[in-house]
């Protein structure tokens, strides 16, 4: 009685909108203060939260700023300036844009206001080297963290330390103004200070804490990389530095929200929704292994839940890449439940990343059908090679079931429901 497809789509619709900056950040909007009042910001986000800062702000209370996005998710804006940049991997124009961002806050007095917003995204764009180091110097540890198999916080950790701006730093720089921070969380734990590697909030790491995670996971630096850890020096500031004295972190948006979003779409069409968790994390196709179970024990012995029902869940897993495939951690996700149920009837899943982009690829994930493993056999393309080669896309390409939306323009992270009828 349901059309499976249109309506794991709509639930996904439904968690995207609940982040849309446009209906989530004008009510924490704070006031006009007597000085001047400066936006700053960075995300895949930072222009719709822009525009819809602009929109609400008053025609005559003055405004400006800058804020850096990704390439392909700018917005028109009257006052302040988006500036487009690379990620995951940074570039020279996600440099120049946090030098202008530091520019921009310093020097301003106790009666200015900064607005700093914040989403998913920002500790690529963000990209200003600590002293000593290069772009070409990150470029490379960030390219190899998102290979590790490093978790968020891990690979945050590790940024905050090699930069000048994040974990921060950037409250640093903007003291003694008050200092409003408004974000959109992409992170399992909505913790402030590894959204965007957390550059108005205390940074609870250190250096020891990120070299750590270099020997975890036993990443190559280069040199100069090596040498600025190991020396520790110009520490991240933390928790009752005066640098936060006059500060403010608000939470416009979280995956708890989209998930709960999600979860009355499938309500008011007669599916009990079951929320497992808004902070999942772990290898994809080891997640994937422990929903399949779920969604097994469901048409079994309906438990925890008799059918229909659909499990969501929310977080970000990872993906260690030994393979030469494409896609990103929500196809692998995908690939991995289409082996472990193998066709299961009545099942059927969506997985995809709330920006609109599944890792570095153009689609947004992948909807699973029963006969998706078929579909694609028949093109020749077998799904448990296609997660050996860390190939989801390619299994999807084949199978029909690529999610493709485009730039969302808002971040709450990732998005799983598995429908079972």
């Amino acid at each position: 009685m349901h059309d499976p497809e249109k309506l794991l789509v709509a639930m996904f619709d439904a968690a995207r909108a609940a982040a849309d900056p446009a209906i989530c950040l004008p009510p924490h909007l704070p006031s006009p203060p007597k000085g001047k009042t400066v936006v700053v910001g960075a995300g895949k986000a930072a222009a719709s939260m822009a525009q819809a800062l602009e929109r609400h702000w008053p025609q005559d209370a003055p405004l400006d700023g800058i804020v850096v996005t990704r390439y392909g998710h700018d917005l028109p804006c009257e006052r302040i300036v988006v500036v487009e940049a690379a990620h995951p991997v940074p570039d020279s124009a996600g440099e120049k844009a946090a030098e202008l961002i530091l520019h921009k806050v310093r020097g301003l007095g106790p009666e200015d206001l900064v607005i700093c917003l914040i989403s998913g995204g920002g500790s690529a764009l963000l990209a200003l080297p600590a002293p000593g180091l290069s772009l070409a110097d990150k470029q490379a540890v960030n390219q190899a963290l998102l290979k590790s198999g490093a978790n968020i916080a891990e690979m945050n950790c590790v940024r905050k330390h090699l930069s000048a701006i994040k974990g921060g730093r950037l409250a640093a720089a903007a003291a003694p103004a008050r200092l409003v921070s408004l974000l959109i969380s992409d992170v399992p734990g909505d913790d402030p200070a590894v959204i965007a590697s957390g550059p108005t909030v205390p940074d609870p790491t250190s250096f020891a804490d990120a070299r750590a995670v270099i020997e975890k996971y036993d990443i190559d630096l280069p040199s100069a990389v090596q040498k600025h850890l190991q020396a520790g020096k110009g520490e991240t500031p933390k928790s009752g530095d005066a640098a936060f004295a006059n500060t403010q972190t608000i939470l416009v948006a979280t995956p708890q929200m989209a998930l709960e979003a999600a979860a009355k779409v499938a309500h008011a069409a007669g599916i009990k929704p079951l929320i497992l968790g808004d902070a999942i994390e772990g290898e994809a196709r080891e997640v994937a292994i422990v929903m399949a179970g779920i969604a097994r024990q469901v048409r079994r012995h309906g438990q925890p839940a008799g059918a229909p029902c659909v499990l969501l869940s929310g977080g970000e897993t990872t993906v260690t890449v030994r393979g030469k495939g494409r896609g990103g951690r929500n196809a692998e996700f995908l690939c991995a439940l289409a082996v472990a149920l193998d066709g299961m009837e009545n099942i059927y899943a969506l997985a995809a990343d709330t920006d609109g982009i599944d890792g570095s690829e153009d689609n947004a994930g992948a909807w699973l059908a029963p006969d998706s493993i078929l579909r694609a056999a028949l093109k020749g393309i077998d799904a448990k090679t296609c997660l050996a080669d860390n190939d989801g896309y390619g299994f999807f390409q084949a199978a029909g079931g690529l999610v493709t939306t485009g730039p969302t323009l808002t971040n709450v992270n990732d998005f799983r429901a598995i429908l079972i009828l």
